[in-house]
């Protein structure tokens, strides 16, 4: 596996914003498979259980506790570190949330990823950095068709709109600060990313296992919603590409780039549900609620860019992404070695994409 991504990743120092979160735990499970020196700045971990306790990264990552709206603690780990790569993938990211909390959504997505932006500017040495943001950071109009990089920036609720202002201070930053700067700065939008592991709240995997393992109904309310559903592995790709292009100095990748699903996996929520049912029996009901907080019915993602520059697109389709993810908690549920079984599904979700030809998977060896 060392070989993926052209191994750059190798014996390199990495550094991790948000490792203690579901899809920073994914992606240092990952880097370490692919012989990466990883080191992590966090506030300590947002779930109990959380994935990060359960793999253990606690004592193979070398972190700090820290936190991304204090500078000057983030600006002395940054030059301490000197990392290679940067991923920075801390943020407060749900949008329930962000209507209960929105001073800290816009402190946390904002201003915290300007301050390592900040510290950025600061590294003596040459760094690949990829800001990870969202699909929801456009101005969302229910198109039909996929939204594109150059399209407008939005959000109705402040999450969204928290992770549009996010992108214009990385595009700022860039133009500004690291044009002709050895660090080289690109985001990264990804859709509703699925996996094992995930055990936040308001979010419907995690719900529905919690239900089936409760064997309790399954509570769905906003079952219309449509979204680009992609296990965490796909994204995780794509940033991991991002980066390699970064560092190797390809041209034309200091820019943002979209890295979404099929749009055969652009699928309700109520089609996520009853696909879990096959691989987990049980039952579900309707809690929609008509005065509930404004969602997006309608969003999909063009990966026409990375798909033209990387040769990047999914390795899974939509049924296996379920399978995968139920097949995750069923065997945790069952007492399953959860390193093991991440680290399984990380190999088979590598050698899909060597099955595929998939650019970044085809240099693979085991």
């Amino acid at each position: 596996m060392v070989g993926a991504f052209g191994g750059v990743y190798a014996g390199k120092r990495v550094l991790v914003t948000g490792h203690t979160g579901f899809k920073g735990s994914w992606l240092c499970e990952w880097l370490l498979a692919l012989g990466a020196e990883v080191f992590g700045y966090s506030l300590p971990p947002p779930t109990a259980p959380s994935l990060f306790e359960q793999l253990r990264l606690g004592e193979r990552v070398r972190q700090s506790g820290g936190d991304i709206l204090e500078f000057a603690p983030l600006q002395k780990a940054m030059a301490d570190i000197q990392p290679d790569f940067l991923f920075h993938l801390a943020a407060q990211p749900l949008v329930r949330l962000s209507y209960q909390e929105p001073v800290l959504t816009y402190q946390t997505n904002v201003l915290g990823t300007v301050h390592v932006l900040e510290a950025l500017r600061g590294l003596s040495n040459p760094c690949a950095a990829v800001m990870v943001t969202t699909d929801k950071c456009y101005e969302n109009r229910e198109w039909l068709h996929g939204y594109r990089e150059e399209d407008p920036m939005g959000g109705f609720d402040p999450y969204s709109s928290s992770k549009a202002m996010a992108e214009l201070g990385i595009a700022a930053y860039r133009r500004s600060f690291f044009a002709h700067s050895t660090v080289r700065v690109a985001s990264a939008r990804a859709g509703n990313v699925l996996g094992g592991g995930d055990w936040a709240q308001d979010r419907i995997v995690p719900d529905c296992i919690r239900s089936l393992q409760g064997k309790s109904p399954i509570p769905v309310r906003n079952k219309i919603s449509r979204r680009p559903w992609q296990h965490v592995l796909e994204p995780l790709s794509g940033y991991l590409r991002l980066g390699a292009g970064l560092a190797t100095g390809e041209p034309g990748v200091d820019e943002a780039f979209n890295f979404g699903s099929a749009v055969q996996s652009n699928c309700s929520v109520a089609e996520v549900v009853l696909e879990i049912l096959k691989h987990w029996p049980g039952e579900w009901e309707d809690r929609s609620d008509p005065k509930a907080l404004h969602e997006a019915t309608l969003l999909h993602l063009s990966t026409d860019k990375a798909y033209g520059v990387f040769g990047w697109q999914p390795a899974w389709d939509f049924p296996q992404t379920i399978a995968m993810t139920v097949r995750w908690y069923r065997r945790e549920h069952e007492g399953a070695d959860v390193a093991e079984l991440t680290q399984q599904q990380i190999n088979d979700y590598t050698q899909s994409a060597v099955q595929a030809g998939l650019p970044w998977a085809t240099s693979t060896s085991n």
